[in-house]
């Protein structure tokens, strides 16, 4: 499975914040749509990601204040990225390597979307959900007198 099977499941809605913008702004944003999560765009390019794990430090970096922070104060500015062509074990590593909770999705230097450590989980439980299924029916349809042969004691 790869990046673009999640896409294409999940759709392509994007959010994003300027990296001049307050981050009170991009706040009020992410609690509207209930996202974890903005996109930061400068020029039409990706330069960073801001997510509450970056509010969260600078609410303790500003004693629970954020004031007249910037966006560009408080982003990830080295995010990790995938391409929709990234195979979905490798995005799990990755995520986990770098405790990753969001994931742009980049093509030729063109945003595609936003993979979430949540769209990862729920793409490998359906996935294995079929995998379940195809097995189920497989063995319902087993032909009559042929038992199935149990594997070998190691």
């Amino acid at each position: 499975m790869k990046v673009s099977d999640i896409l294409r499941v999940k759709g392509g809605t994007l959010f994003t914040a300027h990296p001049d913008e307050a981050l009170s702004r991009a706040l009020d944003l992410m609690a509207e749509k209930d996202i974890g999560s903005l996109v930061v765009m400068e020029h039409g390019a990706l330069v960073g990601m801001l997510t509450f794990r970056e509010v969260i430090q600078t609410l303790v970096k500003n004693g629970g204040s954020i004031g007249s922070t910037a966006v560009r104060a408080s982003m990830d500015d080295a995010p990790l990225t995938c391409t929709m062509e990234t195979e979905m074990d490798e995005v799990r590593r990755m995520m986990l390597e770098r405790h990753a909770r969001y994931m742009p999705v980049m093509q030729d230097h063109m945003l595609m979307g936003v993979i979430s450590f949540y769209d990862v989980a729920r793409a490998v439980v359906d996935s294995q959900n079929f995998e379940n299924q195809m097995l189920k029916a497989y063995i319902r349809d087993w032909p009559e007198g042929e038992a199935p042969v149990a594997p070998a004691a190691p």
